[in-house]
Formats: C-alpha cells, structure tokens, sequence
C-alpha cells in the first residue's frame, strides 16, 4: 500500500504502557519503514526503550505536529481499543494529522476514508481492516498444494501467535527457505503490506478466505499462517475458519508463560491440559482423519512477564509434558523450532 521507505509515526496516545498498544508494538518489531517516532503525550521527551521494556530508542513526541518535524510521511494508529471501534478523542489529532499531509495507516473496523476522505489531497488513508467485497466459500482445496502450512494455535487470544510466526517466518527466509507468511489481522497485515482482515469477514467466507490466500502461496516450501483466538476461548471465532481454510499440515501451539485461566473473559476458564489441548486440535484440523492430519510441531510459550529462571523452568516442564521442542523464540530464539521444521521438509 505504501513504499518502505517512507517513515512511520505511531500514534499510542495514553497507550505506549498498556497491552492496547499492541499494534504499535507489532509495527516497531516488524515493520519495513522507518519509524521516526510514537505520539504519547504523557510520555514525550523519552524513548520507547525509557518507557517499556522493549529496545527500541524511537522517541515519543506529544502531538502530530512534532511527528511531522520528525519527516514523518504516515501515521499508524498503534491502539486496539476495546471493540476495535474509533474513539471520539482522537477526531482533533487524526484530523490535524490528515490536513498537514500525512498519510493513515487505521487498523480499526471503522472506515476512516469515508470520514476523512474530504480531508485528503495527496496523502491516503488505508483501512487495513476493509475486506474484499466477497470471497469464495471453501473446499478444502489447500490440501493439493504440495508444501508445508504451519498454522500457529494458541491457548488463548494475545498470547503471541503473530510475533512467533513472523520471528520463524523471518528465520526460514535467512535459511535460504522459500518462505510465505498469511497475515490475518490488522497488525500483520499493516507489516506485511497484505492480507485478509479476517475478522471483518461474514463468517460462511472465512474459510474461503484463508483457503485463497494460502493458495496464493502455493508456490513456496513452507507457509506460515497467522493465528487468531483460540478453541478454548468462549469468545473466539477465528480458529476453526483457519484451521479449515489453510488445512494445514503442521500446528505450532503458543502460551502465555505462567497462565493457567483464560484472561478473557475475566471469570477465569481454566485451561485444558496441554496434551488434551493439543490433541483437540489435532483433531479438529484433521476431523478424526476425513481431512488433511495435522501435526504439533512445538510450543512457543510468551514468557516476558517471568524472570529468565521461571521461563526456562517453565519450557522444561512444558516439553517434559508434551515431548515437544518448546522456547521462547523472542528471548532464546528461533533455533530449536526451525531445526524442527526443517527436519519435515
């Protein structure tokens, strides 16, 4: 949508500290433009790294304005607000944002070009989360293509499953593997450039969805597929459209290092056992073997609210559980999971 060389300001207005800001999060790992800066006010004249527990010296300015004297070109909305709906308090900002000339990267559900479209001149407005006016319904045609689809499950929502698939994504390519990567919500597709905004889909095309987008990777060794939700998540519906659109072969499983109950919703839905969980998957992907069998290749458990020792204790009861090669693939790295893949191929 637009060229990576044009430079990003994120807009994390009271969100830089707060798990909302999990877009703005996403981009300042993985995007391919330049980042110039994030809009927090209450946190201006620092760094992000000063901030939060993450590397990056971006400094955080207070108001559209100063972006634009950081040479700012766009303007990524770095917020998931609860209901993914625009609030009212931002109008001021992202319409003075607009009017100076920069372009809008929204990963909201509202569409931002029909309320500031009047307000464009050169610069543009991308609503990631716009979908194809329709897509075809599913037939399991995945299943023909001769290759590797990796869909990453999780035990929950947020627990990391686009940040394990990019960093093993990434790891595949630097291994001279012909890698894909199917992005299937705002932040992948905000980094990637592409994508299905699956949870914008009407829900008897979800599956066509991700079936065409896998399908446009069929030329590749191993494809990587963005989860979403989970299949013990009361609220989740995202999981089985991709577990039957992609027919995946293979499933990584992502968790949350110390959880033990869902976070959401908040009256605490403990967790299956591991083995009962993944064989659950299994399961579903396959339907008891009518359809494409799909095998766990590892866990990736999000470990950054425990020290390393808990970490580390934790991955060796969860392989000890399981059998399976488990990390960290932000804090120990990709190794062990793709020596796995590599191994199938």
């Amino acid at each position: 949508m637009f060229s990576s060389d044009q430079k990003l300001a994120i807009f994390m207005e009271g969100a830089l500290d707060h798990h909302s800001g999990k877009m703005g999060f996403g981009l300042m790992r993985f995007s391919q433009h330049p980042i110039v800066c994030v809009i927090d006010s209450k946190y201006a004249g620092k760094t992000v790294q000063e901030v939060i527990n993450l590397p990056y010296p971006i400094p955080v300015v207070g108001s559209v304005e100063e972006a634009l004297e950081k040479q700012a070109d766009i303007l990524a909305l770095g917020i998931a607000p609860s209901g993914g709906k625009f609030p009212d308090d931002w109008d001021a900002p992202i319409s003075k944002a607009l009017e100076l000339g920069l372009s809008l990267i929204n990963g909201l559900h509202d569409d931002l070009n029909q309320r500031y479209g009047h307000l464009l001149q050169k610069n543009r407005i991308w609503d990631v989360r716009k979908p194809k006016p329709a897509y075809p319904i599913a037939r399991a045609q995945a299943a023909k293509t001769n290759n590797m689809r990796i869909l990453m499950i999780g035990t929950d929502m947020a627990v990391g499953k686009m940040t394990a698939g990019l960093e093993l994504y990434d790891a595949l390519l630097k291994k001279g593997i012909k890698a894909g990567f199917v992005p299937t919500g705002q932040t992948g597709i905000a980094i990637m450039g592409n994508g299905i905004p699956l949870d914008a889909i009407k829900v008897d095309q979800a599956s066509g969805a991700v079936e065409e987008a896998v399908l446009e990777q069929a030329d590749k060794e191993v494809v990587i597929i963005e989860g979403q939700g989970s299949l013990a998540n009361p609220g989740s519906t995202a999981t089985l459209p991709l577990l039957r659109g992609s027919q995946a072969t293979h499933l990584i499983l992502c968790h949350r290092g110390g959880q033990t109950h869902l976070q959401f919703p908040q009256d605490g839905v403990p967790f299956p056992p591991l083995n009962e969980f993944i064989a659950l998957n299994e399961a579903v992907a396959g339907v008891c073997g009518s359809l494409t069998p799909a095998k766990t290749l590892g866990v990736c458990l999000n470990s950054k609210t425990m020290d390393e020792e808990a970490a580390r204790a934790q991955i060796e009861e969860i392989e000890s559980l399981t059998g399976l090669p488990t990390t960290d693939v932000i804090r120990f790295g990709t190794e062990r999971l793709i020596d796995t893949i590599l191994a199938q191929i």
